[in-house]
């Protein structure tokens, strides 16, 4: 049963064997590393760029226009924001070419913090992506949907970001969420498609024979059906929001919980149907709060739902601070955790409109 990680390096492997993946390439993505966790391992069409962000994404850009599906990764989110103009390009190709010009092109980034990356390994760049018109934005939170949604941005035509929340990144599926073809057996998975310590020069993996599995973008997913309050999230703290919900149903509170699981195109008739019938919503992210992504949907829900709420709808995000401390609790009092979530989503349920 894989991992998150494991579960992108399938996929990049159906990808470069079946759906004409030319290149994988970023800072340590090719031999003899794999990229920084290990997620390139294996991949024939992996190579190593220059410490360049710039470079990595121009390299992509070009490689888009000349017909080649190509899976640029930057090593780090944080380390994109000296990329922007160039995003900004490749998002709008599409549009000011009237339709003429596709570029195939995926960006593949770590986000987020829960691995004490501090200052420099610890940013959010849901908001970020999502101000970028023209892209296709996918963020899963269990391995399997990291498999479909990184084959679907892969096949796409256009730009697409594919965001991996790191503290998720050793998460394995869940009993009934295997990927189909994937042994059951996490160490035999494991002594297939991981590579050894040391020397690596020799080693080959032997793929397990996964199919073609597409999670479609705009396609979010009811983890938990309830009736009391709707929580919407994505990414690093939707698992936190499933476990709040579930300590929360010892109270007879009965807590629904969504997940997003691409923030471009989103889907809101899902959202729409819920919070219609609890009345109640709290949307739950942790990138900084101040024009996050969950202000958008609290905006729209407030115009298009306002005679449904029984309270006023709910944002748990980031603390507006300039970066993640390196100490334990710095961190945690920087990003939502699940005492906070379980209090959001509790006073929530008894508040009134």
């Amino acid at each position: 049963m894989s991992n998150m990680v494991q579960a992108i390096r399938m996929a990049l492997h159906v990808a470069e064997e079946r759906h004409d993946l030319t290149d994988v390439f970023g800072e340590d993505v090719g031999p003899p590393l794999g990229g920084a966790f290990t997620a390139t391992q294996g991949i024939k069409c992996a190579w190593n760029t220059p410490l360049d962000e710039r470079g990595i994404v121009g390299a992509s850009i070009g490689l888009g226009l000349a017909g080649c599906r190509n899976v640029g990764e930057i090593q780090f989110c944080d380390y994109a924001y000296n990329t922007i103009d160039l995003l900004k390009l490749a998002g709008m190709m599409y549009w000011v070419s009237n339709g003429d010009w596709n570029l195939p092109m995926t960006i593949m980034t770590p986000v987020g913090s829960g691995i004490r990356g501090s200052i420099y390994h610890s940013h959010s760049f849901d908001a970020t992506a999502t101000h970028i018109p023209g892209f296709k934005i996918a963020m899963p939170s269990t391995p399997r949907d990291a498999y479909g949604l990184l084959l679907s941005c892969i096949v796409d035509p256009n730009p697409c970001f594919f965001l991996v929340p790191k503290a998720l990144m050793r998460v394995r599926n869940a009993p009934g969420e295997e990927i189909p073809g994937e042994p059951g057996d996490d160490r035999a998975l494991s002594k297939l498609i991981d590579a050894p310590l040391g020397d690596r020069s020799k080693w080959q993996p032997q793929w397990p024979e996964t199919p073609d599995l597409f999670v479609p973008f705009g396609e979010g997913r009811t983890v938990r059906k309830g009736r009391d309050v709707t929580v919407v999230s994505y990414g690093r703290t939707l698992p936190l929001c499933a476990k709040a919900a579930e300590e929360l149903s010892q109270e007879n509170l009965d807590v629904e919980v969504i997940d997003l699981r691409s923030l471009w195109p989103y889907d809101w008739e899902r959202v729409k149907e819920s919070v219609s019938r609890t009345g109640r919503v709290l949307f739950v992210n942790e990138d900084t709060e101040v024009t996050n992504f969950g202000e958008h949907l609290v905006r729209r829900t407030t115009d298009e739902l306002f005679y449904h709420l029984a309270a006023p709808p709910k944002l748990l995000a980031g603390a507006f601070v300039p970066g993640i401390g390196l100490a334990d609790n710095l961190e945690m009092a920087s990003v939502p955790q699940l005492p906070s979530i379980r209090a959001a989503i509790a006073e929530l349920a008894v508040m009134e409109a």
